[in-house]
């Protein structure tokens, strides 16, 4: 924890909360996660150039080898380089090294990001707008947009609002408890490891399964973390049902292709009595998922804002957490 007690990294970790609160992800400086992805597309280079993708020597048992090398080589150099970062900021002056580790703890959660992104899509539902409001959800999923309605929209990002409080909030700040800033990053470069390598299509079916295999591994414990804080939210709010988010957790969340997606989505999908999953298109072809929640009620735009809502609580939750632990270590 590069030379940090519990009570400076708890302190650290609830001052990197409040920052994303505030600061979001700023246009300067220049965001680590896009460091991260230009390394990624640069060792993909190394390891599987683009002439390679259909090449009939290329097995899928070699392609799983140099996607192992691929994911290592890029989470092990984002962890040493944050390491190396914050050890020699702490180096120059503790202050300096206390400012680095919670800002850039700070950039590997998103949850302001997130709220933003959602509201922009969410913003022109309301207006009626639905050309407007396809183009800002086709930012944030991978599933095709161009024939999605407004109920189609609206799940769209309800579910990845849902599914982005593991990977947004609650994984990385479990991590920065655990390892400070390296960690926090490392988890977060195997995320975005996850993000651009990690699909099913004829290039990364094989080179791209070492990093969706470890995305999945790291978020495990944070999923089923996650899912008793959404449980726990369920009970703040009237409009909300802890129970019903609870049983569709047991029912729902093992039916997901995911083994931790399916857990805050099934929580979010039961607390609101709606319904998630269904038909989805990416690249043009149709996948039916399974169905997540009961529909009590028919999915709204409003829901949207709900998910926000629950977003922010269970940072909230973490935040206060987080809080305690530093008062019970300082005092």
């Amino acid at each position: 924890m590069i030379f940090y007690s519990l009570q400076e990294i708890l302190l650290l970790t609830a001052a990197a909360i409040v920052i994303d609160w505030l600061v979001g992800d700023p246009k300067w400086p220049t965001h680590p996660v896009i460091y991260i992805g230009r390394l990624i597309r640069f060792v993909e280079g190394l390891l599987f150039p683009a002439a390679e993708g259909g090449s009939p020597a290329m097995t899928g048992k070699a392609l799983r080898s140099r996607g192992v090398l691929l994911t290592a080589a890029v989470t092990v150099c984002s962890g040493t380089l944050m390491w190396a970062i914050v050890a020699a900021a702490q180096w120059i002056h503790p202050w300096l090294g206390y400012g680095l580790s919670a800002w850039f703890i700070s950039t590997t959660i998103a949850v302001k990001g997130l709220k933003d992104a959602a509201l922009l899509v969410y913003q022109p539902l309301v207006a009626g707008d639905l050309l407007e409001a396809r183009k800002y959800v086709g930012y944030i999923v991978g599933r095709d947009t161009a024939a999605m309605d407004e109920r189609d929209v609206t799940r769209a990002t309800v579910e990845t609002v849902a599914e982005n409080i593991v990977d947004a909030f609650v994984s990385p700040i479990l991590y920065a408890l655990l390892g400070g800033a390296p960690l926090a990053m490392l988890y977060r470069s195997a995320n975005t490891l996850d993000s651009m390598v990690g699909y099913k299509n004829d290039r990364y079916l094989h080179f791209g399964w070492a990093s969706a295999r470890f995305d999945d591994l790291l978020n495990y414990i944070p999923a089923r973390l996650s899912g008793l804080l959404l449980v726990v939210t369920g009970l703040l709010y009237p409009a909300l049902s802890a129970k019903r988010s609870l049983l569709s957790i047991l029912k729902f969340a093992r039916l997901h292709p995911s083994p931790n997606s399916g857990i805050p989505e099934s929580a979010v999908a039961g607390a609101l009595g709606i319904e998630l999953g269904g038909r989805n298109v990416y690249f043009g072809r149709v996948s039916e998922r399974a169905r997540l929640g009961w529909p009590l009620r028919p999915l709204a735009v409003r829901d949207i804002i709900s998910a926000v809502m629950m977003l922010y609580t269970v940072s909230a939750l973490f935040f206060m957490g987080v809080t305690a632990g530093w008062l019970l270590v300082y005092w």
